[in-house]
């Protein structure tokens, strides 16, 4: 899969920009806050209709459109691209307007696949893409949250209906929650519950089959990366702890959460939503004393750990990079076993805190994509023998220059 063009509409930075792409590596020069990474944002904003960066999707309209007083402003990123055999195109509009006689402003996406319009969870996925951007090392060292956010995009691009089960489980489990709260302070049948239950559970169930599933096969890829970036020195594995374990520990006993090597690929989805139902009904009566859903998918904890330690609490930001790294192109790779299509691969700054080594190990991987976009503030930091099989993309105010005289515009 590669992009073949590439255009943006009061995007960010941009006002307008039009790209021509090829296959192989793509390096974006320039300084800080030039544009470089906004040209990443665009794309993943195509694989996963939701912005890395922003906290909303309104900060992806250019700020000086934003601020225009007609009543419609539209920023758009579209994009040709090779899935295989064959051509596609994709629109994806992030729309800001007026809603109704209030004048206040609403901002709402929509997409568009080879000129028809689909819902945002049928589009996830169409476009595949995995980035690596220095934010990211939150996946490791950060919130549970980052680390739940970043399993969820990666599902949702080779799971098919892994966005809509998500977001269905989220609506699920908020009327559910608003229902606990009400038997709290409003003391009634709690039978009203066994609804929300059954569809908690049986969501539930299917969301933590694909977790289960995706986190063996990323470690077991992320291992031999990891080992040869780390030289051998150290072993990497990836501990899914979901909040309902469907797999406990026998004899009643407590396994610790960060040396948890139980094997729950054997369970399908069935068994998972019986047990899952069972321990809702069995927690009913804390659950409404607190009025809150306490277990479930969206409590979920994935734990990264090498040579034992927790990287999250003891690991050096080396060290977590490193294993970042080693995650991130195994996502590659476990994104073609599912697809049949390697997926673009954006890296943003990412040479800058590697040794030798590892910027050499890295290089040699990037070149079997079918596509890479790299952004850097020094060539000097890429090998002499990388560096003529790229094409070089100067960035500078919001403009590109096609560095290695191929058209441009901008």
């Amino acid at each position: 899969m590669y992009l073949h063009h590439l255009s943006l509409t009061n995007f960010r930075t941009f006002s307008r920009l039009d790209l021509d792409a090829s296959r192989g590596t793509i390096v974006l020069v320039g300084d800080n806050a030039q544009g470089k990474t906004s040209i990443l944002e665009a794309v993943y904003l195509l694989a996963t209709l939701t912005s890395f960066q922003a906290e909303s999707d309104r900060q992806l309209i250019h700020f000086i459109a934003a601020r225009e007083p007609q009543p419609v402003v539209v920023a758009r990123v579209q994009a040709e691209y090779q899935r295989g055999s064959r051509r596609h195109h994709m629109e994806v509009r992030v729309i800001q307007e007026r809603n109704g006689v209030s004048g206040t402003r609403r901002v709402r996406k929509e997409v568009l696949i080879d000129g028809r319009k689909h819902k945002v969870s049928e589009a996830v996925g169409h476009f595949n893409a995995v980035l690596f951007l220095p934010q990211m090392l939150r996946v490791i060292d950060g919130a549970p949250k980052n680390r739940r956010r970043y399993l969820d995009l990666a599902l949702a691009q080779v799971v098919p209906d892994y966005t809509a089960t998500l977001s269905t489980y989220n609506r699920v489990l908020s009327q559910r929650n608003a229902l606990l709260k009400q038997l709290n302070e409003q003391p009634s049948d709690p039978g009203q519950l066994l609804f929300w239950d059954e569809q908690l559970a049986a969501l539930g169930a299917r969301l933590i089959y694909a977790r289960i599933h995706a986190v063996q096969e990323l470690e077991r890829l992320a291992a031999l990366i990891h080992h040869d970036l780390t030289q051998g020195r150290e072993v990497l594995r990836l501990n899914y702890c979901p909040a309902y374990d469907p797999l406990p520990s026998a004899n009643g006993q407590y396994a610790l959460a960060l040396d948890d090597p139980r094997d729950r690929s054997g369970l399908d989805v069935g068994e998972i939503e019986r047990g899952f139902m069972e321990k809702l009904q069995a927690l009913r009566r804390e659950e409404i004393a607190r009025g809150v859903t306490t277990i479930g998918p969206h409590r979920d904890e994935l734990r990264f750990l090498s040579n034992g330690i927790d990287l999250g609490t003891y690991g050096s930001r080396g060290q977590i990079r490193t294993a970042l790294l080693a995650i991130k192109l195994a996502e590659v790779e476990w994104m073609k076993s599912k697809t049949g299509q390697w997926p673009v691969l954006l890296l943003d700054e990412v040479l800058a805190e590697l040794d030798h080594h590892r910027r050499e190990d890295l290089q040699a991987r990037a070149i079997a994509c079918d596509q890479v976009l790299m952004t850097t503030t020094d060539l000097s930091l890429f090998s002499d023998d990388f560096l003529p099989q790229a094409r070089i993309w100067e960035v500078r105010e919001g403009r590109v220059k096609d560095k290695t005289n191929v058209p441009v515009s901008g």
